[in-house]
């Protein structure tokens, strides 16, 4: 049974506390955001080593797989992300259902290409992936978008760039959304 697509806006993250997670925004450094990136991806990694792993608690709720297989990507979108908002070379993630077409804008702000995280559900089947490879994918990505975050120099950090339905991000409030991504996905696991 497919998962009721979640179509929240999550940019409150960077105002407020999480009330279901509780990350808070206001404790991050962008300093921290590469190691935080690490830990908690390998919290959920570990999470595949459980025999329920592929097992969904309830039918509209992703098991630990479909959450880090979901992680996975999260990852790969924003180490391509971070690298369009800081203005260095950007390498498409090959995720499926995602256009690493960034696009262009009057006002030199760059333009986030859409993601529409279930249809990449549906059509990379994260249900049926191999736990041991989703957390060896994991893991590798997570390293990727730690590196991407660590090395964008403290000039670029205040660099803008924009999705399509509007928000405005700089290179340290991507940071940080993409974390609460992440540690969201861990509590969901119970990681």
């Amino acid at each position: 049974m497919p998962i009721v697509p979640d179509v929240k806006n999550w940019t409150w993250v960077l105002e407020r506390s999480c009330l279901e997670c509780g990350f808070d925004p206001e404790s991050v450094t962008y300093a921290a955001v590469p190691d935080l990136a690490r830990e908690y991806a390998g919290r959920l990694a570990a999470t595949l080593g459980r025999p329920d792993a592929a097992v969904r608690p309830s039918d509209s709720t992703w098991s630990a797989l479909e959450y880090a297989a979901h992680v996975r990507d999260v990852c790969r979108i924003f180490t391509y992300r971070a690298a369009i908002a800081a203005r260095t070379d950007a390498v498409d993630p090959k995720v499926p259902g995602f256009d690493a077409k960034g696009l262009d804008s009057a006002d030199g702000v760059p333009v986030f290409s859409n993601w529409d995280q279930d249809v990449t559900a549906g059509a990379d089947q994260y249900d049926k992936q191999d736990p041991r490879k989703v957390a060896g994918e994991l893991s590798d990505a997570a390293e990727a978008v730690a590196r991407a975050f660590a090395s964008v120099p403290e000039a670029a950090l205040g660099n803008q760039a924009r999705r399509s339905d509007g928000s405005v991000f700089t290179v340290e409030s991507l940071a940080v959304y993409f974390l609460h991504d992440v540690i969201h996905h861990v509590h969901d696991v119970r990681g």
